[in-house]
């Protein structure tokens, strides 16, 4: 759909980048890329002049294009905002002698970390603040709390933030009776705070020059940092390493892994420079984890089937696997929780979550914990205690708010702790959910999920979400900030496309490697599946997606890009070709499983040549465009969205709009703050119904 007409007069015109030629050969093939030259070459500091008045250009014509727009922007922002309840809390969950909990105060962008001893009930005096976010985030553009974790006497709290959107987080460590920072301070963490050693030591990951957790490494506290004791080292480049406790907190778990093979180590907690065990020697395609209860390992992994089994192994022998519960073609073993008296499985039936309670005196005594709604996405949640005989779960739906449960193991009964608060009101009759089942060009059957008011007419503007990759499910749940469309008339899809892990592991596998082409033709076969059917037509859908979405969302517009009234790109993975040729980017070795290798593979550098949306970029009329980026962001870099706009400035054909925002501050996940965020999906929404003519 052609986008409504606006003046132009009055405005500079669209960034017109520089042509510099520069191209590269592989396997016998030359590709140009006159783009190049907006990758800074002191990446990650970016202080390249052309390069950063490339980016500030960009950005003023964003602001110039959206001038006329800022009211709808500030309408939908308040909007959305005034469904989020501002003074808000968790429910609070025991964890040893404390209740812990945290909140949010009235107009706060963070939250705050409380406690208070479960002896003390409800004596709102013994209340005691561990953590204020709000203050350490005083002053800074952006602020992200990654780790945090109580040590087990309960007297020190480990924590590590990050202040700029690198993702590498400083670690300190505080005593949290009397506030005081003890001079330990880690700086280029990216990972868990494992306390050990009877809190003596603290097990953490940094984050090398090429920004890969390679390592785990042992603190202990009041020594210098120098002194620090590598507990483990990966030498292949593709793999990352992850440390956890146990759930009975006995053991220290080592991991290391890529996108499709995996290898444990465990280490006794009490300690942690003894010998490692290993688990089993990591074998191509082989993905597992495990833990530990009374000398027996429980392991959950894909050996026998690609749906997952889960088996058992004597401490002494790891490796000898005896199966449990046998993998399944109906049924997708996601994971398992380990508590003293039973454990729990999850995963996912028909595209449905299940939540199992088993026990390991009974091998035969199931009992599934059943919720009130057709389609839901629900889980566990917080459950820090070994033993214990209630489970805190999630649960939402596309119609219903998040919702927080106490099971009761023994009787089997839900009970409703906190149903989201939504401050300006929601009434869920008004809307309706349904799950589709579209057919794809191949024949197979795509899931499709859809929420919209009851009282919408056929045919009206609807709203495309996909993301397809990483076995990553994106899960019918609930939006406040979504109900900003669908309350204009908007339906809003969910495409369930394969290289999602929806329907379970095949459903990854197809849309991976040499099968990637299926994510794109899944989510373009659902967007004409959903016109045939009358849900609206083309030209009057808009679509979205990030990251590995925002990929899919470059190569539906280079495909189909009739089919589309507006798009919206967020950190789009798009110069997918020249990402995967170059090993010395962050996360380049680790997704070779996922993409295949170009440098070594001719096949594989072809096909990622053939569906890169950067590469692909060709003369034709594209959709009306937003496309975000992050300055800092490691995981996709910042001139892969900015060359993609300047060849599409280059080579489109329609007089369209094509707007590039760049967080200068910020990285993968935009700006930070409850509140700030919200401010740019406002500025995306609004973008979309100016596009589709929608009135505001």
């Amino acid at each position: 759909m052609q986008a409504m007409a606006t003046s132009t007069t009055t405005l500079p015109a669209p960034p017109v980048a520089a042509k510099k030629p520069h191209s590269f050969t592989h396997h016998g093939v030359t590709v140009t890329d006159d783009y190049a030259w907006l990758r800074d070459p002191g990446y990650p500091e970016v202080t390249d002049r052309a390069v950063l008045a490339h980016l500030e250009a960009e950005n003023a014509w964003f602001e110039a294009r959206m001038e006329q727009h800022k009211p709808l922007i500030e309408t939908l922002f308040k909007e959305m905002r005034g469904r989020i309840k501002e003074a808000d809390k968790s429910v609070p969950q025991k964890d040893g002698d404390w209740l812990y909990w945290i909140e949010f105060e009235e107009g706060a962008e963070y939250k705050k970390w409380w406690r208070r001893p479960v002896a003390a009930k409800d004596d709102q005096t013994a209340d005691e603040l561990i953590l204020d976010e709000v203050a350490l985030a005083e002053g800074k553009d952006y602020f992200r709390l990654s780790a945090l974790s109580v040590s087990s006497d309960g007297r020190l709290l480990a924590y590590a933030i990050d202040d700029n959107g690198s993702e590498r987080f400083t670690a300190r460590i505080k005593v949290i009776a009397t506030g005081e920072l003890l001079p330990d301070e880690i700086p280029g963490t990216l990972s868990a705070l494992v306390w050990v050693a009877g809190d003596k030591g603290l097990v953490y990951s940094l984050a090398n020059e090429q920004w890969r957790t390679d390592n785990a490494r042992l603190h202990w506290l009041g020594e210098p940092i120098s002194s620090d004791v590598e507990l483990y080292h990966e030498d292949d480049e593709g793999f990352r390493v992850g440390s956890a406790l146990s759930a009975n907190e006995q053991w220290l778990i080592v991991s290391a892994s890529d996108h499709e093979t995996s290898e444990v180590r465990l280490i006794p907690a009490a300690d942690p420079l003894a010998a490692p065990i290993l688990v089993r020697p990591r074998e191509k395609g082989v993905e597992y984890d495990v833990d530990e209860r009374d000398g027996t390992l429980y392991v959950h992994a894909n050996d026998t089937h690609e749906n997952f089994r889960l088996a058992t192994a004597p401490l002494d022998r790891p490796g000898e696997w005896t199966t449990l519960i046998e993998g399944s073609d109906a049924f997708y073993l996601t994971g398992f929780d380990l508590f003293r008296d039973f454990y729990v499985i999850e995963g996912r039936r028909a595209g449905l979550d299940r939540i199992e309670v088993r026990y390991y005196d009974d091998p035969a005594r199931i009992e599934p914990i059943a919720f009130p709604e057709a389609s839901y996405s629900a889980g566990l949640s917080d459950n820090p205690e070994w033993a214990v005989d209630t489970l805190r779960l999630s649960y939402e739906s596309m119609v219903s708010p998040a919702t927080v449960y106490d099971y009761s193991v023994a009787d089997r009964t839900l009970e409703t702790l906190k149903v989201q608060e939504i401050p300006s009101g929601y009434d869920a009759s008004l809307y309706v959910t349904e799950r589709l089942e579209i057919t794809a060009r191949d024949g197979t059957a795509i899931p499709v999920s859809v929420v919209m008011r009851r009282d919408r007419p056929a045919g009206g503007p609807l709203h495309l979400y996909g993301y397809g990759a990483y076995g990553i499910a994106i899960d019918p749940g609930f939006s406040t900030s979504r109900l900003s469309l669908v309350d204009r008339g908007f339906a809003y899809a969910i495409a369930h496309i394969r290289g999602g892990d929806d329907l379970g592991r095949a459903w990854y596998k197809a849309g991976k490697l040499e099968r990637r082409t299926n994510t794109f033709n899944d989510f373009v076969d659902a967007a004409k599946g959903l016109i045939d059917r009358g849900y609206t037509a083309e030209g009057r859908i808009s679509i979205s997606g990030g990251s590995a979405g925002g990929e899919l969302m470059g190569a539906v517009i280079n495909s189909d890009p009739h089919l589309f009234g507006a798009a919206v790109a967020h950190v789009p993975f798009v110069d997918v070709l020249s990402t995967m040729l170059d090993e010395s980017l962050p996360l380049t070795p680790g997704e070779w499983p996922e993409w295949g290798n170009p440098i070594e593979d001719s096949a594989a550098f072809a096909l990622i040549r053939s569906y890169s949306p950067y590469d692909q970029v060709k003369p034709q009329a594209y959709p009306p465009l937003l496309v975000t980026a992050g300055l800092n962001d490691p995981r996709v870099t910042y001139w892969e969205p900015a060359k993609w706009v300047a060849r599409l400035r280059e080579l489109k054909t329609d007089g369209n709009e094509l707007l590039l925002k760049t967080n200068m501050g910020a990285g993968h996940g935009g700006k930070s703050g409850r509140f700030e965020s919200l401010r740019e999906t406002a500025e995306e929404f609004a973008f979309i119904l100016w596009q589709l003519g929608v009135a505001a």
